[in-house]
């Protein structure tokens, strides 16, 4: 008999039918004789529905009011899924954070977990209730209601398990699992059987919004076995692991490349003809920093004759007219120089652990741009993720080029018998 957390995102109970469905399939798994602590989310939706309601009383609500506001989709929803499982003569039993004591940060809109009371979660489980938690909230020491950020449930249900020792952490969600690339853009992207939580977590800080971050970093931090499978299909899913070594069992053959991300959301701004002295980079980074937006990809031309260069980094486009003003007027007007801006650009990435053991992956993609006439305007690098800067028009070609070219168009080959260990 083993622990399972089962999570259950938005869209997965959306409506009454997909609830009730989602129920016997609970069922069917406790005739397994496991046990099962549920983590579910609010109804698609109902989220930036109550968020509507508030702005349209208040511009710029108080994050603590907003936090007692959203908690309440998870409440209705965990109501409805016990209410089902009594239907059906299951023993289950709903909590909300603050009951079940998940203790929390004062940070509003994006708490951190602090703590779990584990009292009732074991005696509940001890007389084998179905527990039905609420995600994506808690309580912090002044008692007050918080929440954990958008997708905070996932982080909830990591959270249990690391705290219970559950066998796996099951993110059921709309898709077969995590895909080898967004399968919108590349027809024959094939959902992937086994990531590594390294990989994970470069997927997903590159655009792929399967999992919150933060719950990936929770899993890799707790040894947690996070899977990311169907709520109305059977199939195994994507399994995360934080092994490398028992991934490198699992395969055949190690992939080179588990995945492409790409981000469209990026604009490139270059400040042009600046001199190359010690702490001009610092210079022009600085009040971007101090306005509180990230900056992506940096590269710094080499110095010509007269010790002059180009400094070009990336941002989101949101924060686009934000910079450059900031650039126009604190670095511009002080320093000199030109801003040439780039709105119409796309950062892909290569990710793989793969990459740690096998040579030649920034070649190939190289060359294979090169044979589709897609010039490179920026590259990074790190141990097991290669990124590059395109134009936007070149997007569709150059992810099912490298998709065909890396091999993951081919279904991953497994050794069947180490499957379920």
């Amino acid at each position: 008999m083993s622990l399972y957390i089962q999570k259950f995102g938005g869209t997965s109970v959306s409506t009454l039918k997909k609830i009730k469905t989602i129920v016997n399939n609970i069922s069917n798994f406790l005739k397994n004789g496991h046990k099962i602590v549920l983590v579910i989310s609010a109804m698609s939706g109902d989220t930036n529905r109550l968020i509507r309601f508030s702005k349209k009383l208040n511009k710029k609500p108080t994050p603590r009011e907003i936090d007692m506001l959203v908690s309440t989709g998870e409440q209705i929803t965990i109501s409805l899924i016990t209410i089902a499982l009594n239907t059906l003569d299951i023993e289950a039993i709903s909590y909300t954070g603050p009951q079940l004591g998940i203790l929390t940060s004062n940070n509003y809109t994006c708490a951190r977990i602090n703590n779990i009371n584990l009292n009732m979660l074991h005696n509940d489980l001890n007389e084998n209730k179905v527990i039905v938690v609420a995600g994506f909230q808690g309580i912090n020491i002044l008692g007050n209601i918080t929440t954990l950020g958008r997708g905070g449930s996932d982080t909830t249900a990591v959270a249990l398990s690391a705290a219970l020792q559950a066998k796996e952490c099951q993110i059921y969600t709309d898709v077969e699992g995590i895909y080898t690339t967004d399968p919108r853009v590349c027809t024959k992207a094939k959902y992937i059987l086994f990531l590594t939580v390294e990989e994970m977590l470069e997927l997903s800080s590159l655009g792929s919004k399967v999992l919150q971050i933060r719950s990936i970093e929770y899993a890799g931090k707790y040894n947690v076995k996070l899977r990311v499978l169907s709520s109305f299909n059977k199939n195994y899913g994507t399994l995360i692991i934080p092994d490398y070594l028992f991934l490198s069992n699992l395969y055949m053959e190690n992939p080179m490349i588990s995945g492409i991300a790409f981000n469209i959301n990026e604009s490139k701004i270059t400040v042009c003809n600046i001199q190359d002295i010690p702490g001009m980079a610092y210079k022009i980074i600085k009040p971007i920093s101090n306005a509180n937006i990230n900056i992506d990809m940096i590269i710094q031309n080499i110095s010509n004759i007269n010790n002059i260069t180009d400094f070009t980094f990336t941002i989101e486009k949101n924060d686009f007219i934000k910079s450059y003003k900031i650039l126009k007027k604190k670095v511009v007007n002080n320093i000199g120089g030109l801003l040439n801006i780039d709105e119409k650009i796309t950062k892909i990435s290569l990710v793989g652990v793969g990459m740690k053991s096998q040579s030649g992956v920034a070649s190939h993609m190289f060359n294979i741009l090169g044979n589709e006439g897609i010039n490179i305007r920026m590259i990074s690098t790190s141990e097991i993720k290669i990124s590059i800067l395109i134009d936007d028009k070149y997007l569709e070609k150059a992810i099912c080029s490298l998709h065909t070219a890396f091999g993951l168009n081919i279904k991953q080959i497994i050794q069947q018998n180490n499957i379920n260990n």
